[in-house]
């Protein structure tokens, strides 16, 4: 019985409708406003506009849409299709069909956000100012496809020599790799295609304007890197017998460095480009009021001139094979644009659903903007609100923007575990880690505080949480180890 029961389980999928549907519900508006030309392009029976009514959802009958590849099904009998089903009878006003709160003329629907643009594509778009010939090019993309997310090349350039030669037939000697490693040296950000850390913080101080200042930190990181990594001041004063001061102004250069060129695209210093937030939450009279981009409910309908062909074959006496024949393109190009118009909807009314469950759920943040107010939240949460599946939620979530009075922000930004304070209530981990921002940001800089202390501050705040604990969430917000945020 039990194998039965698995059997059955594993047997059940999704039909080709309901995977386009979720393929729609994950795009974000400016995806969707391209898959919507597509679709239009594809389907000529598919039209926009407000000067004709959009057809009403018509109860179908699932034994007149059978598969045509069925040998029964080649050729369609006039008697098997009802072509009133096709034709507009419908009085559907536009507004249903399109964002709640928004009018033809709001201004405001179309509010741009930067979003972040692939660190790689950058790379390739600034290697294309520089004249190469094709091998040197062909070479040079190569090396930027060895960049990791943090901006390094971490494997030798043999090692590189033979992979070129192996799996992308492209023959060369380390010698011309290393020149082209030469010119992805000069690309921004300053430090891209390191091979270690010294290299990347010595390409970018060679970037910087000589003073006296640049070039003690240069040699520091040139030649006595390991006592500076070690925060060993005392030898490097006795080093270069410089004064306190002029060591401190020059690690002061040092320290503006960064030492992951490549994460600045994952940070706040990205480069961008504009996308559009396919939400906006206001407050009106101290009530949240959630809309939808107009751009995700297009105005559509079913083009009458299929509908006049489909009426002037209904009126035909004689109905020839070539007729018959013509009537199933037809029919098939009705039922895909009913379709596409029902899913756009759907959508429409998933992504609306979704997201006004998240705001109210996380209600007390939207009103005053305090990131403390934050709830614990996780997928099943909403999904159990609003009756969908955590898959589709997770749709929505990943790659939609919401426009806020505090800014516009990724959906998933949102979620987060919970973790007990010491009053046994549930508490957001985005709560925890804001305040643990917040004791790093007010410690004594030349005696920074440890994990463990770092551990027992938050404990005394009533969150008692591990070291091990505070060393991921430190991690996370990017915040280096006490060592390395001492001053001078």
């Amino acid at each position: 019985m039990l194998k039965q029961f698995l059997n059955l389980k594993l047997s059940q999928k999704l039909s080709p409708q309901q995977i386009q549907l979720m393929k729609l519900i994950q795009l974000p508006t400016q995806a969707f406003e391209q898959r919507l030309l597509e679709e239009m392009n594809e389907n000529p029976a598919l039209e926009s506009g407000k000067e004709a009514e959009d057809y009403e959802k018509d109860e179908f009958d699932n034994e007149d849409y059978d598969d045509y590849d069925d040998a029964e099904s080649e050729r369609i009998e006039a008697e098997d299709i009802n072509i009133d089903e096709y034709l507009s009878n419908d009085d559907t006003p536009d507004y249903k069909t399109q964002a709640n709160n928004y009018s033809d003329d709001d201004e405001e629907r179309e509010t741009p956000f930067a979003a972040p643009v692939s660190f790689h594509q950058d790379l390739i778009n600034q290697l294309n100012t520089f004249i190469l010939n094709d091998d040197e090019r062909e070479i040079a993309e190569f090396l930027v496809g060895s960049i990791d997310d943090m901006g390094y090349i971490r494997r030798s350039i043999p090692d590189m020599v033979d992979d070129m030669a192996f799996t992308q037939g492209i023959y060369t000697d380390e010698k011309m790799v290393e020149r082209m490693l030469h010119v992805i040296h000069e690309l921004e950000p300053s430090g891209v295609g390191a091979r270690d850390l010294q290299e990347c913080l010595l390409l970018q101080l060679k970037h910087k304007t000589p003073t006296e200042y640049v070039a003690l930190a240069t040699d520091i990181i040139e030649n006595q890197f390991d006592a500076f990594t070690k925060k060993h001041y005392d030898k490097l004063l006795q080093k270069y017998n410089v004064s306190n001061e002029q060591l401190k102004k020059a690690i002061h250069e040092i320290e503006r460095l960064n030492p992951k060129p490549g994460g600045s695209f994952t940070g706040n210093n990205k480069i961008t480009e504009n996308v559009v937030p396919d939400f906006a939450i206001r407050i009106v009279d101290n009530e949240l009021e959630l809309t939808l981009n107009g751009r995700n409910a297009p105005s559509l309908h079913v083009s009458k001139d299929y509908q006049e062909m489909m009426q002037t074959y209904k009126d035909s006496r004689d109905k020839s094979a070539q007729q018959k024949d013509a009537v199933q393109f037809i029919k098939q190009k009705l039922d895909s644009a009913k379709w596409f118009i029902d899913a756009i909807r759907q959508r429409q009314e998933t992504l609306f659903v979704t997201m006004n469950a998240i705001m109210h759920y996380q209600e007390e943040f939207f009103l005053d903007g305090d990131e403390t107010k934050m709830k614990p939240m996780i997928l099943k949460d909403i999904a159990d609100r609003v009756g969908l599946d955590i898959s589709t939620i997770s749709r929505v979530a990943n790659s939609k923007y919401v426009e806020t009075p505090y800014g516009t922000k990724l959906i998933k930004e949102f979620f987060s575990e919970a973790m007990t304070n010491d009053q046994g209530e549930e508490v957001s981990t985005l709560e925890i880690k804001k305040i643990l921002k917040d004791v790093i940001d007010e410690e004594d800089k030349h005696k920074p505080l440890p994990d463990d202390q770092l551990a027992e501050i938050l404990k005394e705040r009533g969150y008692p949480i591990a070291r091990r604990t505070i060393a991921k969430y430190r991690e996370q917000l990017d915040i280096p180890v006490a060592r390395m945020r001492k001053k001078m």
